[in-house]
This record gives structure tokens, sequence and C-alpha cells, in this order.
């Protein structure tokens, strides 16, 4: 028996569905999305053939920027950043610094007074060095928050992470200096403070006051307006791992020199430890550097996705106004007038340690752990706290844990490779006791971070360790009081032996 052919309209529905016009019925729907994956189909294969492709989306989307179009996104001004001005305004510039970033950078401000009476007082009354020292102290804040904010501002008109890097890097401006200052002063035998190692015990003290101090207070800050603060794992991770790394470099010449003390000669293990320090500079520089490019060129894409979140989860994203912003002039007039207040200022500081140490029987170990790294930070600390107050801890943290990378990777190689450069055995052989320390604190920190999350329990430990750090500097004799006991011992059981 011969089967019914179908009727002419049911064989032309069936031979070319897509031309239909009509709005297709819920049952329909299925024999559509039929079509049109046949029809993708049909363009792969076409594309594979060699043939033109039939959709859009087979096209590639993203537009190749041309060198110039990446130089100018990435030196552009982001939004953020826009001022609505141009030049010096006078009394808007003073304005929006006293006002500066934050709550605590205002009182910080309150000190700026003291600035002028530190300097005339240096001159006019030279004889009064407790006085001068006080005064330099406390004149050292607002200029140091002054940096910081200028950096902070400056840093809003770059992209992220390049902004995070040149405020970390602008932060680190006060440090460099001290370590110069205090690297260049000339030697004098009447002089019982061995300016080596308060730069060494600065040197910790620096990377110990912002890990432990400035990361403590962050988290209780963030713990007060909040049950749990939550950072990235980009951020935590490769900043506790880089700690690690820095502290084993800094450990090495240390561990080098107290295994041979006594098993050589001093006049032939001392070069020898020196030599290794150089080298471990610049090792340690050559580290920091890698770790610049790793976070601004290779791996940006991450940081910045993270850093775009943190900026939109900022509590007080509201009170941010362009008026409040400086323009780039006058962010370089800013940075301008602070570093040199701070040099002048950081120069009396110094003059005044050697009166502190030996009138007020200040240890060496104290003025370098404690008294020095907690004004070099000042600005720093203020602005990583504020921001972390504020839950965008990623930012504090971010900031955190560069400038601690920047001291134990790039400053201090710097003054080794410039007491180097000036003939001086600047090393990194710490105190045995400097580096138990670091590790520890290192270790301690590494631990808090593993988690991605911080409450202000985890805050007030790290904190309390820093002050059980600074008690013990307290009690830490001077080189020459334990050469004058090492002395004094040996001749007593000489005397015994005698007997």
């Amino acid at each position: 028996m011969a089967s019914a052919s179908p009727p002419p309209e049911a064989e032309k529905q069936s031979s070319s569905p897509a031309t239909t016009t009509s709005s297709p019925t819920p049952e329909e729907k299925p024999a559509t999305t039929t079509t049109t994956s046949s029809s993708t189909a049909t363009a792969n294969n076409n594309k594979n053939n060699g043939q033109l492709p039939l959709h859009a989306g087979d096209l590639p989307l993203t537009k190749q920027e041309t060198p110039v179009e990446k130089i100018k996104r990435t030196l552009g001004v982001r939004p953020a950043g826009e001022s609505g001005r141009s030049g010096i305004h006078p009394l808007l510039f003073l304005r929006n610094v006293f006002r500066s970033a934050s709550w605590a950078s205002r009182i910080a401000n309150v000190l700026w007074p003291v600035v002028p009476a530190a300097i005339a007082v240096n001159y006019a009354l030279p004889d009064h060095h407790l006085t001068i020292f006080i005064l330099s102290y406390l004149a050292m804040v607002p200029c140091a928050n002054l940096i910081g904010y200028a950096g902070q501002e400056l840093s809003r008109k770059f992209p992220h992470v390049l902004g995070v890097i040149v405020e970390t890097t602008l932060g680190g401006i006060v440090e460099i200096i001290m370590f110069i200052v205090l690297i260049t002063r000339p030697e004098s035998e009447a002089d019982n403070v061995n300016y080596i190692q308060v730069i060494q015990a600065a040197i910790l003290g620096s990377v110990l006051a912002t890990m432990l101090l400035c990361l403590g207070l962050c988290f209780v800050f963030a713990g007060l307006r909040r049950e749990e603060t939550m950072f990235s794992e980009t951020v935590s991770e490769a900043g506790s791992g880089l700690l690690l790394t820095a502290g084993f470099g800094l450990a090495i010449p240390t561990v080098f020199e107290h295994s041979l003390s006594g098993k050589i000669p001093t006049a032939e293990l001392l070069p020898k430890t020196i030599d290794i320090s150089r080298s471990t500079a610049v090792l340690l520089m050559v580290a920091y550097f890698i770790y610049i490019f790793f976070q601004a060129r290779t791996h940006h894409g991450i940081y910045d996705a993270v850093f775009v979140a943190d900026e939109e989860r900022d509590a007080d994203k509201h009170e941010e106004r362009r008026h409040h912003r400086l323009t780039f002039t006058e962010c370089c007039l800013a940075l301008a007038v602070s570093i040199t207040l701070v040099t002048l200022i950081a120069l009396s500081l110094v003059n005044q340690i050697h009166f502190i140490v030996e009138e007020r029987h200040v240890s060496d170990a104290f003025v370098g752990l404690i008294l020095v790294p907690l004004v070099e930070k000042a600005a720093e600390h203020l602005t990583a706290v504020d921001e972390a107050y504020d839950n965008q801890m990623n930012f504090a943290l971010s900031k955190v844990l560069g400038a601690t990378l920047q001291t134990a990777l790039f400053n201090a190689p710097l003054v080794v490779i410039v007491g180097w450069g000036l003939d001086k055995d600047m090393g990194l052989n710490f105190e045995v006791f400097d580096v138990v320390v670091l590790i520890l604190a290192i270790i301690t920190v590494g631990n808090f971070l593993r988690d991605q999350k911080c409450n202000y329990l985890e805050g007030a430990l790290c904190v309390i360790v820093y002050v059980a750090i600074a008690v013990a500097a307290v009690y830490y004799p001077n080189p020459h009081v334990l050469e004058a006991a090492s002395g004094g011992a040996s001749e007593g059981v000489g005397v015994v032996e005698h007997h």
C-alpha cells in the first residue's frame, strides 16, 4: 500500500522552520531552541572549514590596546582621585591638609605647633638635650602624617595596585632618612652609643612595630564594628610567605656569626660576616623587586579585583567629596615640605640619642627597637588603622605587609649597601634576642593570617606580644656595659685561678 504524502503546508514548515515569522507558542519553544543549537553547530562547522563566522559571538570582542592606550590607562587619574581643580589653592590646600584622611590623622595634626618649637629650641638652646629630644620626637609625628596623607592622595590618582605601591614607598621615606642619618653620623671615641646597633635594632623594631602593633590595632579597630572581618587569600598568602623568607634572609648572617663565635678569631670572623651580610642584602633587594613586578605587572588583575571590592565596602565612602582631594601639584608640594622637615628633625633627633643613652640611661635596644620605629611608622599606622575601621581590610593588610616587606627587603639592605660605600661595618648580624623575637613574631602573625579572617581577640594578642617585647628591650643592656661586665668577670676568674 502506498503511503499518503504530507500536505504542502506541513512539508513547507518541516523543511524551513527558521523562516516562520509568527510568534512561537509555548509548545514551539523547544523546536526554536533546537533550531538555534543546530545553527550554532553549523556555524562552528563552517568556521572549522575555513569559512567566515555566522554569529558575532564567534568573533573576539576584546580590543587589543595599543602601547599608547596602555600608558594612558596606567597613568590616567582614577575617578576616586579627581579633585576637580588644578594648580595650588592655598586656603583649600591648608584646610584639606588639616582635615586629612581620618580622625586619627586630625589628632596627629594638632601637634603641628610643636614643629617650629622643636626647630627653634634645637638652635637656640642646644644644651637642653632632653627637651630637644622630646620636642623633636613629637614633631616627627605630624610631619610623617603629612607624608602619609600626601602619599595617599597621590596614590588615588593611579590604578589601585600602582597606587598601593606608591603609597607604601612614600611611607617608608621617613625610615630611609633616619637610617641614612644614623649611618652617616661620624664615630667618636667618647661616644659610647653604637649607632650601627641602633640601626640594626631599628630595622627589626620597624618590622615588629608594623607586623605586631599596627596589624594588631587594625584587627582591634575592625573588630569594634563587626564580629569578624574577612580579607583576601591573595594578599595574606603572598605577604606571609614573603615575611618568612625575609626573616630567614635576615637571620642568616646572625646564625653564621654566633655559630662560629669562639671557634675562630673575631678579627677573621667579622669580615666574613660583613661580606655575607652584603651578599644577603643584594639578594633581598632582588626578592623585593620580584615581588613588586609580581604585584604590579604579572598578577595586577587579581590585586585590582580585590582592591576594587574593598573600595566598594568603604564604610565612610559617602563622606568623600571631590573638594577634599589634593591636586597633583599640591601632593608634590606637601611631599616636598614634609620630607624637608622630616630630614631636619631627624638630624636633631639623632644628635640627642647619645645624651639620652648616657645621661638618662636608656638602652640602645629600646631606642632602636621601640622609640625610633614608632615615630617612623606613625603615618602608615594611622592610615592602615583607619582603613581597617572602615572595613577596607585588604587595603590595610596590603599597607601593613607592604611596609613590613619594604623594611626587610629594601630599606635594611639599602642601609647595608650605603654603609658598604662609606666603608663602615654595617651588617645584618643582629643580636640573637632580636632575631629570635622576629622569627617568633612572623610565625605568630602567619598563623593569624592563615584563615583569611580576623577579630579583636587576635589583634589584642598581637599588641600584647609587642608590649612584652618592649618591656624586655627596656632591660636589655648596652654593648659597652656588657663588655665591661665580661671584662670584670674575666679578671675575677683570673684572680681566682691565680690564687
